[in-house]
């Protein structure tokens, strides 16, 4: 006779259960939205003095880059969720911040291909401070999971901090355009040397992970 009574639902289970919703709904975003971005690809005839392939060589170029951009953010993102052993209450928000982002992203790309019509001023700044606070919002992911609540203990500190540097460098690099498009040009080549020096920290900090792993 089978009992009614039922296995009771283990911690590990819980804590297995929101990492695969997160996962599963962190794909689903970047997939829409990586997709939405060439929904704005609209097929017009060619004006006077323009062959159709000098009006989409533009829009396309946007539309490529953008989308191997937000890879980026994918291919990041997913290393973070792979390095996790589990997921609390802020790493969770934090994900939802970055998917806020992410789904603004095909605006952003309209934004672009509008400006490249000549109809916007601002195109550019809008699209590298998204873009800077996609990876912003990445990095403080990846800094809250790895030097706050702890969830990815298997990740040599060294590790950690090269791929929070790494993260850091693209928001700051994507700052200075922003500023650039500001004509703000020593204030963004100010931010561009910050960015680089935040690279070479990186590199110095993956270097110690060679090394420590390398036989002596």
């Amino acid at each position: 006779m089978e009992s009614n009574h039922t296995a009771p639902v283990r911690e590990h289970h819980v804590h297995q259960r929101h990492f695969d919703r997160l996962v599963m709904l962190s794909d689903g975003v970047f997939a829409i939205a990586m997709t939405l971005s060439a929904v704005e690809l609209k097929p017009e005839g060619p004006a006077a003095g323009h062959s159709l392939a000098e009006l989409w060589a533009t829009p396309l170029l946007i539309y490529f880059v953008s989308f191997f951009i937000v890879g980026g953010v994918w291919i990041r993102h997913r290393r973070v969720l792979a390095s996790l052993r589990r997921v609390d209450m802020p790493a969770a928000l934090l994900t939802l911040a970055l998917l806020s982002l992410v789904s603004l992203m095909p605006v952003v790309v309209r934004v672009m291909l509008t400006d490249a019509d000549g109809a916007s001023e601002h195109g550019m700044l809008i699209y590298s401070v998204a873009l800077a606070a996609n990876y912003l919002c990445l990095s403080a992911s990846w800094g809250y999971a790895a030097f706050v609540g702890h969830l990815a203990p298997d990740v040599p500190r060294a590790t950690a901090w090269s791929w929070l540097l790494q993260d850091l460098f693209v928001a700051v690099l994507f700052g200075a355009v922003a500023l650039f498009s500001l004509h703000l040009k020593l204030a963004a080549l100010l931010l561009t040397l910050c960015g680089i020096g935040l690279r070479y920290l990186s590199w110095v900090k993956a270097r110690t992970v060679v090394g420590a792993d390398s036989p002596s």
